[in-house]
């Protein structure tokens, strides 16, 4: 019981279930198992990853573009869509593809993380890095884990602006940031500060870059298709007038 609903873990399910398991209730509160003598291969697609979908849809609104993302289930994504739209930003869907158009600035929110289908804490940290020019001050509670606020003090080091009170953070938005060193503190504080940098002016050192990619697979050639220009060094990460080094 209390089980977690979130599609992935569906997706899991339906695997399992593909090969032989007997698995009951995915996507409820209640996922019941009976044991099987054995299982058996199969073919499987696994669904898109909803978290790295959302990340991709919030740095396209932190650059400001006017991107397509293609191979994705819309749906899975309303909830993060819904404080997008909050904001002012444009996004629309069809089928597997989710379209992001910010080309003003957006607005301050007040935003809470909640088990599926509500906001997911995995995308808070990534959400967070746009909060920090958002016009106004935006209220993040963090209802699911502790301390998971970190990336703001590293994003303080680039003249972003917040306050943290337990399991709240209120977030001033900045006319700009600016690039510097900085540390990621877990992986989707990573990739917050990896929007971070491409929304600041001048060069941003992001260390500890393992954490980022051991969720997000190849990250450099999908920014380069969003405009960025990365090479291997360590990573660097250009994006016109910006630059990341991981």
């Amino acid at each position: 019981t209390n089980c977690a609903k979130e599609p992935h873990i569906v997706d899991t399910a339906n695997f399992l279930n593909r090969i032989g398991a007997h698995i009951r209730g995915a996507g409820t509160d209640t996922i019941r198992i009976r044991g099987v003598a054995k299982l058996d291969g199969a073919s499987y697609t696994v669904i898109p990853d909803q978290i790295e979908t959302g990340t991709l849809m919030i740095a396209a609104a932190a650059t400001r573009g006017d991107v397509v993302i293609r191979g994705c289930i819309p749906t899975h994504m309303e909830a993060l869509t819904a404080k997008l739209l909050e904001m002012g930003i444009l996004v629309t869907s069809q089928d597997d593809i989710i379209s992001v158009q910010l080309r003003q600035g957006h607005r301050a929110i007040r935003l809470s993380t909640q088990e599926y289908p509500g906001f997911p804490t995995d995308l808070q940290q990534p959400m967070s890095a746009l909060l920090t020019r958002a016009v106004g001050t935006s209220e993040v509670i963090e209802n699911i884990f502790d301390s998971r606020f970190k990336h703001l003090d590293e994003m303080r080091k680039m003249g972003a602006k917040s306050v943290i009170n337990g399991r709240i953070a209120y977030i001033e938005g900045v006319p700009e940031l600016h690039g510097a060193p900085v540390y990621a503190p877990d992986l989707r504080g990573g990739a917050a500060l990896v929007i971070a940098g491409l929304m600041a002016n001048g060069t941003t050192e992001i260390y500890n870059p393992d954490t980022i990619a051991r969720g997000y697979e190849h990250l450099e050639s999908k920014l380069n298709a969003l405009g960025g220009s990365i090479h291997r060094e360590a990573l660097v990460l250009e994006t016109n007038n910006h630059a990341i080094s991981l």
